[in-house]
């Protein structure tokens, strides 16, 4: 309820027209039946035309306004949980950005959809319930027993005899349900998960063919979510026929006693007829308040899973203290140390280089020697262990996150685009890039002349998963993406692997009449694509095993020299 509340106050005025059209609703529900009552024992009784002619007027304005009632509760009730699942899907959303990559692996991609999407979804449903009945159905309760108790005492005792067993079997149900309710939620979780990783890897199951190994995984968790579904089903079902056949008990009883009191001229029959009206909406009141006890537990799992990402403390604070863009363009590396939060043993180990302005350092070394990690703790993506990290002679832990991130052109070792066109693609980079400087960024990254190849151009749009470009395509937009920024830092993660040799050459002879005072690293796995930098620091089991140039490299350092060994020929090396 602490989530509901939270976000219910932000709706004050809608809450309270929801109020005002429930007791509306109440007077036109409850005041129907006691006119009709009088009706009965004194128009039909006496022949009172004229009686029954104004109390039937009365009943078409009372209809007209619950009418006019039901409309605009329906709206409330509409609004406010629609706008409360709105509110709380933006600041699930909002709170994943700032998550670092820590707290989004722990959870995972799959259960944060989940909650985004049907977790929301369940709240948006018990709100709707909650606003319709959890505020009318006590008023109704508590107006109808009242009514009932004043129409006649003994008929009401009756009634009364049935509430323990309706709250004793409300609160089993809640009991039961709840454990239900999360094995579902975390059954639907791996549902997604599973449906994400299939489509995703679909080449790499297609390749193994191992179609029918995925589907027998989903078809199995899909079945569990069925189980769950149908136990909780069948328990929510399983208690109207027991609360309507508790009503029917309860109304035979009343018809019994109520025979006697009429033939004792205790009981008038409009009085009866009253009685049982207001026993109707007594006990539906009661069937509906119980409903909405039973929805209860499972909102609550719901609510408490999207609490669980809004309460997340990020793993990345951003708490700026200071800003260096004032001072000479640096990164420093200070004895850095890097331990993964579910790791055992560091992934880095007593790093320390700088890199000037103007200057491009080059990162390589064998598959798990730390080189992407590395450079993904220049933006923060996590932060240092031990040691720590300067940019313009400030730590990156002082800096404003925001702040820090807009110096940084970063290209991923996994191209990413998005859906949408071309031109929006490369102005992810910089919103309002103009036209020209998208036209130039896109000529520098070597993929202008493709992008004219397409039908539309740069209006050519690029599908999900950007399934309609190449690999290398998806490398050079994502150059482009970064050039137009024009960062004061650019990092590379692999970024030219996909490319061809002459691409390749070309992309890195253009990027170098770019670079002026900007810092350039780059992560590589070809020799060749580094071999002009500035600075090579070669990593080995996330520590330096050697720091030069190309040609220093080759004769100081062996790791090196064997990775150069193994792409260049022996030519090349006697000649380097």
């Amino acid at each position: 309820m602490r989530l509901i509340l939270h976000y219910l106050k932000n709706y004050k005025l809608l809450l309270l027209l929801n109020i005002l059209s429930v007791f509306g609703f109440a007077l036109v529900e409850l005041g129907i039946p006691t006119i009709i009552s009088d009706m009965i024992d004194q128009g039909v009784t006496r022949q009172d035309q004229a009686y029954l002619m104004q109390m039937g007027l009365r009943i078409a304005v009372i209809s007209v306004a619950g009418v006019c009632g039901t409309i605009l509760l329906g709206y409330c009730c509409a609004r406010i949980s629609t706008s409360m699942t709105r509110d709380i899907r933006r600041d699930v959303f909002a709170k994943v950005q700032t998550l670092s990559h820590s707290e989004m692996n722990q959870i995972g991609v799959a259960s944060l959809i989940t909650r985004t999407n049907n977790d929301a979804f369940q709240i948006l449903m018990f709100m709707n319930v909650i606003l319709r009945t959890a505020l009318l159905t006590p008023v109704m309760i508590a107006v109808s027993f009242a009514l009932t108790i004043s129409t006649s005492l003994r008929l009401s005792l009756i009634i009364l005899s049935t509430v323990p067993i309706i709250i004793f079997g409300v609160a089993l149900v809640g009991k039961i349900s709840k454990p239900i309710s999360e094995r579902q939620q975390s059954s639907l979780d791996s549902i997604n998960r599973i449906f994400r990783e299939n489509l995703t890897g679909i080449r790499v199951i297609r390749a193994f063919n191992n179609d029918s190994y995925e589907t027998e995984r989903f078809d199995k968790e899909n079945v569990n979510f069925m189980t769950q579904s149908k136990r909780l089903f069948k328990l929510m079902t399983s208690t109207e026929p027991v609360f309507f056949f508790l009503m029917n008990l309860a109304a035979i009883a009343i018809y019994l006693v109520a025979s006697y009191m009429i033939d004792a001229n205790t009981l008038q029959i409009g009085k009866l007829v009253a009685f049982m009206e207001y026993l109707f909406h007594a006990m539906f009141s009661v069937m509906l308040f119980c409903l909405v006890f039973m929805m209860y537990p499972r909102a609550s799992v719901s609510a408490n899973r999207i609490l669980h990402v809004l309460n997340m403390e990020s793993g990345i604070q951003n708490q700026p203290r200071g800003t260096g863009e004032a001072k000479e363009g640096s990164i420093e590396f200070d004895h850095v140390t890097f331990v993964y939060p579910d790791g055992e043993e560091a992934v880095l180990r007593d790093i320390s280089f700088t890199v000037k302005e103007g200057q491009t350092v080059a990162f390589i070394g064998s598959t798990g020697s730390g080189k992407s990690t590395l450079i993904q703790l220049i933006p923060r993506f996590y932060d240092v262990c031990e040691g720590r990290i300067l940019v313009n002679g400030v730590d990156v832990r002082d800096w404003d996150v925001n702040n820090l991130r807009d110096q940084i052109g970063f290209v991923a070792q996994k191209a990413n685009l998005f859906s949408g066109t071309i031109e929006e693609n490369i102005r992810f980079g910089k919103a309002n890039a103009s036209m020209d400087e998208v036209i130039h960024a896109a000529k520098v990254a070597q993929a202008y002349d493709f992008i004219m190849e397409k039908p539309d151009g740069f209006q050519e749009r690029i599908v999900e998963g950007a399934t309609n470009v190449s690999g290398g395509q998806k490398q050079r937009l994502s150059i482009a993406r970064a050039l137009v920024r024009r960062p004061k830092i650019y990092i590379y993660d692999d970024s030219f692997s996909a490319l061809d040799f002459k691409t390749d050459t070309a992309l890195r002879s253009a990027l170098k009449e770019e670079i002026d005072r900007e810092m350039v690293l780059i992560v590589a796995q070809r020799v060749s694509t580094i071999m002009d930098a500035d600075q090579i620091i070669v990593l080995n089991e996330g520590k330096i095993a050697g720091c030069g140039t190309h040609k220093e490299l080759l004769k100081s350092c062996k790791v090196y020299y064997e990775i150069a060994a193994s792409q260049l020929s022996e030519e090349e090396l006697q000649y380097e």
